[in-house]
């Protein structure tokens, strides 16, 4: 919870993924100033201005070198078309000018195979796409690899799991930076979940993992979101549902990935992030309003989890 960023540059090369430019372009590139959201100073570079190819076939056009993420506090690092093909040494180079002058760095997908390359993720632990993370692991063993995550954050070095976790990622970058208000509202102006719980091997088998097509269970999603000051137990929640507590906890997994006790932990968190940046409520009344009871269960809650007391939370977004 930094300076937050302003400039943002997307390194990509010939072959890479054309959802991943997309991403990086919805989130960072389209201008929601008018709606109250960051603006910033987005472009998209490669090793040197002209076209290239998508891994789709898909021709683009790039109109910065390399030369522009020298001025970038966030460096993107969209995915790489083939683990056995070498980043050109000038861009690794300027990767790691950018890092070391202070501007955070991160990859998703194959992407992070260039991070490692570059060295940055030496010691640290990362994550990529599930079907490259043991070749990634073999590759560079000096890199913990996590293939079950989204997103891993390392300080100033994030890295992301494959696909459409470069939404997650990025969403979760402006949620560190600007705060959950702003991660919510843009996730909403993009129709996605503004925060996904677990790792890509539950999205496997889970793809929908927040709004769930079984109609008895996303009414009931719907409902507890609506009624986080009370007690939401596996009992309460089964009982509205219509089904014993056995099977509404299998059901519910199934759909979401999640147990209902850590989705309930989990949007009662953030519901307290909203009303700590948003409201002028006092920590008690938070506290109620999301079903912590106590400031003090919400204070070890967000410690636990977010890793700052509420109070230095607001302090930190308050000017937002």
């Amino acid at each position: 919870m930094g300076t937050p960023f302003s400039s943002v540059a997307a390194y990509v090369a010939d072959g890479t993924g054309a959802l991943g430019i997309g991403i990086v372009s919805e989130v960072f590139g389209y201008d929601r100033r008018h709606r109250g959201s960051p603006g910033f100073d987005f472009a998209v570079c490669a090793d040197r201005p002209g076209q290239l190819r998508t891994d789709s076939g898909l021709k683009v056009v790039i109109e910065h070198g390399l030369d522009h993420l020298a001025r970038a506090d966030l460096v993107l690092v969209t995915s790489w078309d083939a683990f056995d093909r070498e980043p050109a040494p000038e861009a690794l180079a300027a990767i790691r000018a950018a890092y070391e002058r202070g501007a955070t760095v991160a990859g998703y997908c194959t992407g992070t195979y260039v991070l490692a390359a570059a060295g940055l993720l030496d010691g640290r632990r990362a994550t990529t796409h599930w079907r490259w993370a043991e070749a990634m692991a073999a590759r560079f063993p000096a890199v913990t690899v996590l293939p079950e995550v989204l997103y891993v954050d390392e300080g100033r070095v994030v890295t992301g799991a494959g696909g459409a976790a470069g939404v997650d990622m990025c969403l979760y970058l402006l949620r560190r930076e600007f705060g959950a208000a702003v991660a919510n509202e843009i996730a909403r102006d993009m129709v996605v979940p503004p925060h996904r719980d677990g790792g890509q091997a539950q999205y496997v088998a889970a793809p929908v993992p927040v709004d769930c097509d079984d109609e008895r269970l996303a009414g009931v999603l719907a409902w507890a979101r609506d009624n986080l000051d009370r007690p939401l137990t596996v009992e309460t929640l089964a009982s509205r549902a219509l089904m014993s507590q056995r099977s509404f906890a299998r059901r519910f997994t199934a759909a979401t990935g999640s147990t209902p006790h850590a989705w309930v932990l989990s949007q009662r968190l953030h519901r307290a992030e909203e009303l700590l940046e948003t409201a002028g409520l006092s920590i008690e009344e938070v506290a109620r309003r999301v079903g912590f009871g106590t400031a003090a269960t919400l204070r070890e809650q967000f410690v636990r989890r977010r890793g700052v007391p509420p109070r230095d939370y607001r302090k930190a977004f308050a000017a937002h």
